[in-house]
């Protein structure tokens, strides 16, 4: 091969590939013994809520697993693609492991309660702000497959990496952290939960990464006007904030409640959208850096 046509390792999106790939972790490997125990602890409202985040990430994760797939489709760079499948590959990963929770853990805990067995992506979980989230942010990537111009492809990273990714699923991982470490009163640790999401939250922040990244060089480079992203983002804001209210603890007693969760949200909105502005502020991570030495 000759070198003009070698890979740019000192690219964003290799040192991303890359990075994805020191990482790896197996869902079936994550130590759930704990976990089994210690969700009989909960009381029954939340329970209830435990399940519906649960019902409600594992549902979002196969969603962007399939809206994903255009951007494979039009991104040309090699590195760009390298990334990409990576990408592909921890949706994949998460929506097995959302899977594998509610088999082990929550149906047996659901038996044990004498409660009617209930899936994951029974109706009772889900409202109308959540679908129409999900369903803008699918059409904003179809898109994609007609157009891939470089206000689509603002639109499409706007809703994918930007919302989805950035403020409402940052949210719920925050939300679940912070619920199920340990140190939340009334609330019991759930170790194995904990560390998935940590997993899955470092994932994420390459996913972030590379959807912001690439936004600012749509400003910087392609002439894509600011407002069109603030505008994309703060049309979505009800519903990324009614999703956050609506999957807050019920009990205001046991956990985050809905303010602190709309509060948090609103806090990553306001940060991503200071990054898009500051053309010196780091993307390379969310809550960790990311991006490999």
């Amino acid at each position: 091969m000759a070198a003009e046509n070698a890979l740019d390792r000192t690219s964003r999106a290799y040192r991303y590939y890359r990075n994805a790939v020191e990482r790896h972790w197996d869902p079936a490997e994550i130590d759930l013994s704990v976990d089994r125990e210690r969700i009989g602890e909960l009381d029954a409202a939340t329970f209830d809520d435990l399940r519906r985040t649960l019902a409600l990430f594992g549902a979002g994760e196969e969603a962007v697993t399939e809206d994903l797939a255009p951007l494979a489709v039009v991104l040309e760079g090699i590195e760009d693609q390298l990334y990409v499948t990576t990408q592909l590959y921890e949706e994949a990963k998460h929506t097995d492991f959302f899977d594998r929770y509610w088999r082990e853990m929550i149906l047996p805990a659901t038996d044990d309660r004498g409660l009617e067995r209930s899936s994951p992506t029974d109706e009772r979980w889900f409202f109308p702000a959540y679908y129409e989230l999900f369903d803008r942010n699918e059409a904003a990537m179809a898109r994609l497959l007609e157009s891939d111009a470089a206000e689509d492809l603002a639109r499409a990273y706007s809703h994918y990496h930007l919302t989805i990714e950035g403020i409402l699923a940052q949210t719920g991982y925050y939300a679940v952290q912070m619920n199920y470490c340990g140190e939340t009163p009334g609330l019991p640790s759930l170790p194995g939960l904990v560390d998935a999401f940590t997993r899955i939250r470092s994932d994420e922040g390459r996913h972030v990464g590379f959807g912001m990244a690439k936004l600012k060089a749509l400003v910087r480079t392609e002439s894509v006007d600011i407002d069109l992203i603030h505008g994309t983002v703060n049309d979505l804001l009800p519903l990324t904030q009614e999703v956050a209210r609506t999957a807050a603890a019920s009990d205001e007693d046991a956990g985050l409640d809905e303010d602190d969760l709309t509060a948090y949200a609103a806090e990553k909105r306001l940060d991503r959208m200071a990054q898009l502005t500051d053309a010196n502020a780091d993307v390379s991570g969310v809550e960790e850096p990311v991006a490999p030495e």
